[in-house]
């Protein structure tokens, strides 16, 4: 059973790390993520065609990277906060057989209960492969 933190505004400091995640992908999460986003498109499942296609393997898709960003940043904002906003860029594919690891951190307080973080995926091959920024608002405590 998993308790669920409420994150509130007054408590967060800039420069906090939010608490992360990894993930291998092996071929059973490849698939999955094929399937579970409904993108088909071979690059993501079918290692040859990845390769003709000049990559070094299959990778993860848009949707799947996405909804790792989401999953770092509402677990850490709470059922009361809200993300107003994810921009991110695909700068570098996350192959089969690497680990990725979410990660995040807190940049900037504003007025009104919105934060801006940082949220990337890296691996330990290519350092930080999907670089973003998120805003989201906390309640407050007062």
């Amino acid at each position: 059973m998993s308790t669920i933190i409420q994150r509130c505004w007054d408590e967060v400091r800039e420069g906090d790390e939010l608490a992360g995640f990894s993930l291998r992908l092996d071929m059973t999460r490849m698939a999955l993520q094929v399937s579970g986003t409904q993108d088909f498109y071979p690059i993501h499942h079918d290692p040859d065609f990845a390769r003709a296609a000049g990559h070094g393997d299959i990778f993860i898709n848009t949707a799947f990277i996405r909804a790792c960003l989401c999953r770092l940043l509402t677990d850490w904002i709470g059922r009361d906060g809200f993300l107003n906003r994810l921009g991110f860029q695909m700068r570098k594919p996350n192959m089969l057989g690497q680990t990725i690891a979410v990660r995040g951190r807190v940049l900037q307080k504003r007025v009104g209960g919105q934060i801006e973080l940082e949220a990337w995926i890296e691996t330990a091959e290519d350092g930080i492969t999907v670089p973003g920024t998120a805003t989201v608002t906390l309640p407050t405590r007062g």
